[in-house]
């Protein structure tokens, strides 16, 4: 069993428009763009990052804005919610918020024994957020948000599934722990993980597959300290039978991937070096940092993406 994944590292999705990501991720939720960049596979296309203050491991929404993209539709083989923590009792300002925002899909619920916010991004994407007591981690604050309601990160996320069975046995080795069974939806958890430590297993046997496109999960990423946990861990999926790939240096982590049983493409990703490794924390998100590879491109790649404020 894997002893070292401590929680989500980050979430990537898909969107269509990188203007009206970047504002609702900045505006509505409140959240701090902490880097600015390009996908490594494709730079004619921003990697957007929002988080803290710092884009601390657990905190971090990442996009892929590709314009005009196809619209998802939601199933089974994704993650189909991405859920955040907020300080219990603020609910209330939170659907306030959304509803005078035109967010769509406001709904509330509770769940496992919490309550919870439901609502969907630009893209259809689906959140919730989910008041959760003893949460200490600081939010960012600004855009009307103050500290009292601030987000203070993920909370966790929810899978569709056909079937659980396998992912079962996949969660538990990765170190999760079976903590509560609600109807059709199955929650894991990590003992002393960080904050961002909870995964739903939703069994939904008759749903269709889903299919990508704007609105849904790229892939998901679990944390671990350093780059020799990571090999750790990468060698323990090995001789479990997982096809991983090698290690990748994203600039400001490291990460390897792997696809699970039920389709969702993991990553685990390394807490370090961290977003402050080109830019100090106080500038985060605000200049466009570009891998090396490709600075000798940097007007042509800068003339080819749509700035993100008017």
């Amino acid at each position: 069993m894997i002893r070292d994944i401590k929680g989500l590292h980050h979430i990537t999705s898909m969107a269509s428009d990188a203007r009206e990501n970047n504002r609702f991720f900045t505006d509505t939720l409140g959240l701090r763009r902490v880097k600015k960049t390009v996908n490594f596979d494709d730079p004619s296309v921003y990697h957007l990052y929002y988080g803290d203050e710092a884009g601390t491991p657990g905190t971090v929404m990442t996009y892929f804005p590709f314009p005009n993209m196809m619209t998802s539709r939601s199933g089974v083989g994704e993650v189909g919610e991405t859920q955040f923590a907020i300080p219990k009792g603020t609910l209330s300002f939170w659907k306030d918020r959304f509803l005078a925002q035109a967010v769509a899909g406001v709904e509330t619920d509770t769940v496992f024994g919490a309550n919870r916010l439901r609502f969907l991004g630009p893209d259809g994407d689906g959140f919730a957020l989910i008041e959760t007591a003893d949460d200490n981690r600081a939010g960012w604050t600004g855009q009307g948000v103050g500290d009292d309601v601030a987000i203070r990160g993920f909370s966790g996320a929810r899978f569709n599934l056909h079937e659980t069975a396998a992912t079962e046995e996949l969660l538990h080795f990765m170190g999760y722990e079976r903590a509560d069974v609600e109807g059709d939806v199955t929650r894991f958890i990590i003992p002393g993980g960080n904050g961002a430590d909870t995964i739903d297993l939703a069994a939904l046997p008759k749903v269709p597959f889903a299919r990508q496109g704007a609105g849904s999960v790229h892939h998901i990423a679990f944390a671990v300290e350093n780059r020799e946990k990571q090999l750790e861990v990468r060698k323990a999926l090995m001789d479990t039978g997982y096809q991983v790939t090698p290690v990748i240096d994203r600039d400001y982590f490291w990460a390897i991937y792997f696809r699970t049983p039920g389709g969702i493409l993991f990553e685990i990703a390394t807490n370090e070096p961290g977003f402050d490794r080109d830019e100090d924390t106080a500038h985060l998100g605000q200049a466009l940092k570009l891998p090396s590879r490709y600075e000798e491109f940097r007007d042509q790649i800068e003339a080819n993406l749509e700035p993100l404020a008017a």
